[in-house]
C-alpha cells in the first residue's frame, strides 16, 4: 500500500525543471515544511477537465457566471481523514497547510497581515512589468500541445515577442520595482535583521512568493533575465536564492 502524501498539481514544459511562481509558492510550502509530497503533471488543455474530475474548487468565478480552473491545485491524503482535502487557489493553499500542518511556520506569530501585503504587492504590482517579458518566453518553452491550447482560444491569448528597444525598456521598469524593494527591505538591515528576507531573520511566506518570481526569470530567461537580475542590488538576489535553495526539490 503506497504512504499517504500530498499531490500537487503542475504544468509542464520542455525544461528540466518547474517554472510556475504560484505553483512554486506552494511547492517552497510543502518543502520547507518537510511534507511528504509528489507532482503531478497537467497539460494546460487538460487543467479544467482534469480539476472536475478531482472534483477540486473552481478558482474563481467570471462575470459571466463561468467558473474559471487553474493550478496550483493539492489533494491532502496525509490527515487521517474519511477522504482527501482538495484545494485551490495558492493563498488558500497557503493557509491551509500552515493551520493543518503548524510545525515549521512560515506565517511566524503576529506577521499575517503584513506578510499577506507583501505578497499582493509581489503579485500585482512587483511582478507586473515581467508579465510583457517572460510571458512570450514562457509559451515558447511549453509543450507543442499546450500551445496550440492558446493558439485555439483566440488570436489574443497568443503572446508578442518585444523587439529589442521595447525589451530594455520592459527591463528598465522591472529594474525600478527590484530598486524599490531593495530599499524597502534594507530597513531590516543591521544588529537585528540581515536586508535579505522580508522579516528580518528566517524564511517566510513572503520570501517565498519573492523567490518564486526569481524562479521564473531564473527558468524562462537564464542568459538575460536572471544574468542581469543576478547583478542588482549588490546581488541581494542572489542571495535570497541561495536561502531558499533548500527548498527547490521537485518530487
Amino acid at each position: 500500500m503506497s504512504l499517504p502524501l500530498i499531490t500537487l498539481y503542475d504544468v509542464p514544459a520542455t525544461i528540466p525543471q518547474p517554472w510556475a511562481p504560484n505553483i512554486w509558492r506552494v511547492r517552497f510550502i510543502l518543502n520547507y515544511k518537510r511534507l511528504r509530497h509528489r507532482t503531478v503533471w497537467v497539460e494546460f488543455s487538460d487543467v479544467e477537465a482534469t480539476l472536475r474530475t478531482i472534483r477540486a474548487p473552481p478558482t474563481s468565478t467570471r462575470s459571466d457566471g463561468r467558473e474559471v480552473y487553474s493550478l496550483p491545485v493539492i489533494i491532502d491524503s496525509l490527515r487521517p481523514t474519511s477522504s482527501p482535502i482538495i484545494l485551490s487557489n495558492v493563498n488558500t493553499i497557503a493557509e491551509y497547510l500552515e493551520v493543518t500542518y503548524p510545525a515549521r511556520p512560515i506565517f511566524p506569530e503576529g506577521s499575517r497581515a503584513m506578510q499577506s501585503l507583501f505578497v499582493h504587492y509581489i503579485q500585482e504590482t512587483f511582478a507586473r512589468p515581467l508579465l510583457p517579458i517572460l510571458v512570450p518566453l514562457t509559451h515558447q518553452i511549453l509543450p507543442e500541445r499546450s500551445q496550440a491550447h492558446f493558439r485555439g482560444v483566440s488570436a489574443a491569448a497568443q503572446p508578442v515577442q518585444l523587439t529589442g528597444q521595447q525589451r530594455e525598456q520592459a527591463w528598465r521598469a522591472v529594474k525600478e520595482q527590484f530598486d524599490f524593494l531593495a530599499v524597502i527591505l534594507d530597513k531590516n538591515s543591521g544588529s537585528d535583521g540581515n536586508g535579505i528576507v522580508a522579516m528580518g531573520h528566517d524564511v517566510t511566506y513572503a520570501d517565498f512568493a519573492l523567490c518564486s518570481v526569481l524562479i521564473w526569470i531564473e527558468r524562462i530567461s537564464p542568459h538575460d533575465g536572471w544574468a542581469r537580475v543576478r547583478q542588482w542590488n549588490n546581488e541581494r538576489w542572489v542571495r535570497l536564492w541561495e536561502l531558499c535553495r533548500n527548498y527547490m526539490d521537485v518530487y
